[in-house]
């Protein structure tokens, strides 16, 4: 008795011959299908998925400026108008995922000059510090404006850590990153609320309590939801500030 493979059936046996050609146009097309439905599997699911944005550090354009640091109630330099260029509010965070509360509380309320890197995504800027220094007997002539009230807005949105959602991290928003973004704000980044809709044209917002003090931990459960706030809308230079209050927020999905 002998094996042997037939033109009707072909089957393969790795020690009698070769692949049968039947079996070897299987494999290609098998494969061929294969690879590309995996592709399409992955547009369609990448398709449904938000715009990371283009946010990122700007690594090229290293940020150092003469200003004023304030706690409002985050850090923030207050830098001076030059020329044309209007008056700026840049909120601040430290390395990783850090807040600048140190060297901030350090030079409270005085003329610094600030050295960092931007991360920038459209209009949010935030720098990330690297050195603080205060500025000796050439304190700049420059009092920094107090805030503009715009009145009492309920929003719709998502509430980020700003330094990620400004491009230190991709996504910087969603339920993807809601874990980075606890880890963030627990250790002192700024909150900013991501608007659905503008307020003087500008969709992101410092956040601050009614009172514009810190948010504590009640801000979490809200982290990477849909949410809708009510509070007062402040700017501060080309900075705006929402202060709410959370206890009631309302989530919407």
């Amino acid at each position: 008795m002998s094996w042997r493979q037939t033109k009707d059936a072909p089957f393969y046996v790795g020690y009698l011959n070769a692949v049968p050609k039947q079996l070897v146009m299987f494999l290609v097309v098998f494969a061929v299908c294969f690879a590309g439905g995996l592709g399409i599997a992955a547009l369609a699911l990448s398709s449904t998925q938000n715009d990371p944005g283009n946010g990122g550090f700007q690594w090229g354009n290293r940020f150092e400026n003469v200003g004023i640091l304030e706690l409002r109630p985050y850090p923030v330099l207050r830098v001076p108008a030059d020329g044309e260029t209007p008056a700026r509010t840049y909120m601040l965070a430290g390395q990783g995922k850090r807040g600048a509360f140190s060297q901030a509380e350090k030079n409270q309320d005085g003329p610094v000059t600030l050295r960092g890197v931007p991360v920038n995504r459209g209009d949010l800027t935030m720098i990330q510090v690297g050195r603080v220094e205060a500025v000796e007997g050439g304190a700049p002539d420059f009092t920094p404006a107090g805030p503009e009230p715009l009145g009492r807005w309920k929003l719709t949105g998502e509430i980020c850590d700003g330094k990620c959602y400004a491009g230190a991290m991709r996504p910087g928003r969603g339920l993807a990153h809601k874990a980075c973004a606890d880890l963030c704000l627990t250790g002192g980044i700024p909150p900013v609320f991501v608007s659905s809709g503008p307020v003087e044209n500008r969709n992101f917002f410092l956040m601050a309590d009614q009172d514009g003090n810190l948010i504590g931990d009640e801000i979490k459960p809200l982290l990477a939801l849909y949410v809708e706030l009510e509070g007062d809308v402040e700017r501060l230079d080309d900075l705006m500030v929402f202060k709410v209050d959370l206890a009631k927020a309302r989530i919407l999905k």
